[in-house]
């Protein structure tokens, strides 16, 4: 149902639906996709709200200023972190958050986020997690064997979820791929005001996202307007050549290929922005899809498929299994 008023909502051609039934079940799917925010600030944005019924308007209210009010906290503490890495002159380039709400939505609370993602060179992780912990953030969070980041956490005033720091020196594994951070890295640019603070390049920026949109198997419609607002405030200067060949020399290239072509096929007038330059995938991919032989055949296609060597695909299958093994170890021990 989400996605039917995502699509209405990016057609600003055409009316919005006007019964009511479908926005009472609407309210369902965006709850379960924690899109209230986004398209709460989307209608505003286009005038479009007051052609939704009362109740909607009132709940999405609701909603997008308790977003508001978190994030607002979160960009405190952010704003925080960074002037400590500016102090230390430690390179630092935030990662989706609060700033990516505001540069890509135009609103602070347009995209609620309930942690801080922080990418940084490898070689400064001790140094990084030392000032982590004095900012109060030293609660390590369990870590997954083979990923690229690390976790630490913070209790906050009268909440019941801590604060979370994910400090990631890379954004793919590199056991199923040849990723090479310091691609990125090469052409990020220091924030106004600062020398040590960076953010990506546009394209870069777009690639991140992207692959963030695979590793969750675009399980959620926020992963798709994402990639559908970068894409929107970057067309221009989106060069699917250079994005592509950087995707062929880090083996990441059907992540891109298989992601792309589900949210074009999707959302078709994505090539009215930037024609997608590559032959589409047949995809298995559908929302929300019905539980049988499919969703095993998505699950296999999204688990296994998307590497591009044999080897790459054969060392996810073998982590799967380790990581099922150990959950159901772990699970028995509790039981005894």
């Amino acid at each position: 149902m989400s996605i039917d008023f995502v699509r209405a909502i990016y057609n600003s051609t055409k009316p919005l639906p006007k019964d009511k039934d479908f926005y009472h079940k609407a309210l369902n799917d965006i709850y379960l996709d924690g899109i209230e925010s986004q398209i709460y600030f989307l209608l505003k944005q286009q005038g479009r709200l007051e052609q939704t019924p009362s109740f909607f308007q009132a709940w999405l209210k609701e909603r997008y200023e308790k977003g508001l009010y978190q994030n607002l906290f979160i960009k405190n503490q952010t704003d925080q972190i960074l002037r400590a890495f500016e102090d230390l002159g430690i390179d630092v380039i935030p990662l989706k958050g609060v700033y990516f709400a505001k540069e890509f939505f135009g609103d602070i609370g347009a995209r609620v986020t309930s942690d801080i993602d922080l990418l940084i060179r490898s070689r400064d992780l001790e140094k990084v997690i030392q000032l982590i912990h004095t900012l109060g953030f030293t609660v390590e969070e369990e870590q997954i064997p083979g990923h690229f980041h690390c976790s630490f956490s913070k209790p906050i005033p009268y909440s019941q979820f801590p604060l979370v720091v994910e400090i990631h020196w890379s954004i793919v594994r590199d056991n199923t791929s040849k990723f090479k951070i310091d691609d990125l890295w090469a052409q990020a640019k220091s924030v106004a005001g600062s020398s040590h603070v960076l953010e990506l390049s546009p394209n870069h920026t777009f690639y991140m996202i992207v692959l963030h949109g695979w590793r969750h198997n675009l399980d959620s419609m926020k992963y798709f307007i994402d990639i559908i607002q970068v894409l929107q405030k970057y067309n221009l200067e989106i060069d699917y050549q250079e994005i592509f060949t950087l995707a062929v020399s880090h083996q990441t290239r059907k992540r891109m290929a298989r992601t792309l072509s589900i949210v074009y096929q999707e959302f078709p007038f994505l090539n009215d922005l930037n024609k997608l330059p590559i032959r589409k995938k047949k995809n298995l991919w559908k929302y929300r899809p019905v539980k049988g032989l499919k969703l095993y055949a998505d699950f296999f296609d999204y688990q296994f498929l998307s590497f591009d060597s044999v080897r790459h695909s054969l060392i996810e299958i073998t982590q799967w299994g380790h990581e099922i093994t150990t959950k159901f170890t772990s699970k028995r021990r509790l039981l005894k």
